[in-house]
């Protein structure tokens, strides 16, 4: 296995140099990765298998100018901690966005536990338009403010937890975890689950987020939106195969990749969302 590359990696994160071990340096490499790196899933648009291994995620993110989704993005990022001194480690979530009462889902979403200057912190740069962009405490169950939304964590009675994004007045379920670190194996079950299961939501589909400091973008559902804290969100249809390539290109820094399949899947993709609904 190639070596994490840590020189390319800070690169493509913007820093001339390693940050120091403190929770002002996690949570540096968390908005810098939540700003350069977006969260992506172009391969999944093309019913491609999603490979996590370390060699094939950081050939995507750092030589390709990719982005990618949880198990690429976290797992990258994951690996930087590591390399770079902090105490992090793996955990699995089992995503309840679109659950339904009660409903156990599996545990789809990875995400990292940070030890650090005697506090857990929980450190997600995957999670899509509501990934939060530093790090929460894991343990206090008070709301957390963040330079986007609110988050709150609530232990359960089975040892859980449950992460809960502010949406006006109410609270929206993101996902729920527990702190046991999953193996490698169990990983590639769930990555497998996401991007080929014909229940996942991500198979033929595209979406994109990027997080900077005072501004969150997001691609999905035929439309590109910008959120911007006390206005409107500038939300607008995406037009053609053209329009989506260069939004893709110019507000959220992917290269696209050189593949023939790609323009007729965004126009598949594009149809899908622009054909009337019934």
């Amino acid at each position: 296995m190639t070596p994490l590359d840590i020189d390319r990696y800070l690169q493509r994160l913007q820093l001339d140099a390693p940050p120091p071990a403190t929770v002002a340096g996690l949570t540096l490499l968390q908005q810098r990765h939540n700003a350069l790196l977006p969260f992506e899933t172009l391969t999944c648009l093309l019913r491609d298998a999603v490979p996590i291994d370390l060699d094939s995620v950081q050939r995507k993110l750092l030589h390709a100018q990719r982005g990618g989704y949880c198990f690429e993005l976290n797992g990258a990022l994951l690996a930087l901690l590591q390399a770079l001194g902090f105490d992090a480690h793996p955990l699995s979530a089992r995503v309840l966005l679109s659950a339904g009462e009660g409903e156990l889902t599996p545990r789809t979403h990875l995400l990292i536990r940070v030890r650090l200057e005697g506090e857990d912190w929980l450190v997600d740069a995957g999670f899509g338009s509501l990934t939060p962009t530093v790090p929460l405490r894991l343990h206090t169950t008070a709301a957390q403010e963040t330079p986007h939304e609110r988050y709150r964590l609530q232990p359960l009675d089975d040892g859980d937890f449950l992460l809960a994004a502010s949406s006006g007045d109410d609270w929206r379920s993101l996902y729920r975890f527990d702190l046991v670190s999953p193996a490698p194996a169990d990983n590639e079950v769930g990555n497998w689950y996401v991007c080929t299961h014909p229940r996942s939501s991500f198979p033929g589909e595209l979406r994109a987020s990027l997080a900077g400091p005072d501004w969150r973008r997001t691609l999905g559902s035929g439309h590109c939106t910008e959120y911007r804290a006390g206005q409107a969100p500038d939300k607008r249809a995406l037009r053609d195969v053209a329009d989506v390539r260069q939004v893709l290109q110019d507000r959220f820094g992917v290269r696209l990749p050189d593949d023939a399949r790609l323009d007729p899947a965004i126009a598949g993709w594009l149809q899908r969302w622009q054909s009337p609904r019934p």
